[in-house]
C-alpha cells in the first residue's frame, strides 16, 4: 500500500492571504482554505516529506505524522523551507537524527539559513533542544535509494532558484515543483506509467511577462505527455478557486485539498 497525503495545497501566501483575503477562490468551499505546501509520502518501507512547509506543525498534528525516515527538498524559497525547525519535535519523539536530501544549492542555503539545525555526520541526536538532522547532498538527473524505495531527482528550469522534483519508483509516483518546464533529462527517469503525478498551479494564466511558475496549458501539456493514471495539482494561490480548477481539467485531473489522501 502507498499512501500520499497533500497536507498543505497552497502557494506561499496561503489562501486566505494577509494581503488580498480570498480572491477568487470562494471562501464557502472549505477545500479553498489552503496551508502552505507540504506532501508526505509512505511507499515501501518508508516515510518521507517533500519539503517543510512554515505550516508544518499543524500539518504534522492534524495527520497524526509522528515519524518521518527522510526529507525531500525540492529548493529553497521559505514556503518551501522554513518550517524545517519543527522537525526537531520528531527528533524529540524517536531520539534519532533525521535524514534530509537536496541538490548543492538548496543544501547549502540551508546550512546557512539554518547552521544549528545541521548534524555532522556521525552525530545520532544533540539532544532536547536542537534538531539533529543529517545532510545529503544529491545530483539532478541522479538516483538514490531509501530502504528499498529508488528515488531520482529530475531536473526542472525556469524558476528563481534551482529546483527539482522527485520520481519515485522509476515513475510510480511523479511529483514535479516550482518551474517553468521539466528538462528533457528527467523523462529519461519516468520508465513506467505513474499510478499519480503532482503538479504545482500558483496561477491559472499570469498577467506578468516574466513569471517564474508553470501555467495551466503547461501544465496540461504535460499531462498529455507524460500519461499519469491521475494528476493532482496543488501550490494554488488566490487565483485558483477550487470549482473553476477543478472545471478546467480533464476527469482525472483533481485539484488537492489541504489533508487530502490519495492511496493505491
Amino acid at each position: 500500500m502507498t499512501k500520499i497525503i497533500l497536507t498543505g495545497s497552497g502557494a506561499a501566501p496561503g489562501v486566505p492571504s494577509l494581503s488580498k483575503g480570498w480572491g477568487c477562490c470562494n471562501p464557502n468551499n472549505e477545500k479553498n482554505r489552503r496551508r502552505r505546501i507540504g506532501t508526505y509520502i509512505e511507499i515501501g518501507n518508508q516515510s518521507i516529506l517533500i519539503d517543510t512547509s512554515p505550516d508544518l506543525r499543524m500539518q504534522l498534528l492534524d495527520n497524526n505524522i509522528r515519524h518521518v525516515d527522510a526529507v525531500l527538498y525540492t529548493h529553497s524559497h521559505a514556503d518551501h523551507l522554513h518550517g524545517i525547525d519543527d522537525l526537531r519535535e520528531l527528533n524529540r519523539i524517536s531520539g534519532q537524527a533525521i535524514d534530509i536530501y537536496a541538490i548543492k544549492p538548496t543544501l547549502d542555503d540551508i546550512k546557512m539559513r539554518f547552521h544549528y539545525l545541521v548534524a555532522d555526520a556521525a552525530c545520532e541526536d544533540k539532544g532536547i533542544f536542537k534538531a539533529s538532522l543529517r545532510a545529503n547532498e544529491i545530483t539532478a538527473g541522479e538516483d538514490f535509494y531509501l530502504g528499498n524505495v529508488k528515488i531520482s531527482a529530475l531536473p526542472l528550469d525556469g524558476h528563481m532558484v534551482a529546483s527539482v522534483g522527485y520520481a519515485f519508483n522509476d515513475g510510480e509516483i511523479v511529483y514535479i515543483a516550482d518551474c517553468k518546464e521539466i528538462l528533457e533529462k528527467a523523462f529519461d527517469k519516468i520508465k513506467v506509467r505513474p499510478k499519480l503525478m503532482i503538479m504545482p498551479l500558483t496561477v491559472i494564466k499570469s498577467h506578468y511577462q516574466k513569471f517564474y511558475h508553470m501555467e495551466l496549458d503547461k501544465l496540461l501539456e504535460y499531462v498529455n505527455l507524460i500519461k499519469p493514471e491521475r494528476t493532482i495539482i496543488n501550490h494554488m494561490a488566490i487565483e485558483c478557486d477550487y470549482d473553476m480548477v477543478n472545471a478546467l481539467t480533464p476527469s482525472n485531473v483533481f485539484p488537492a485539498y489541504d489533508n487530502m489522501v490519495v492511496e493505491f
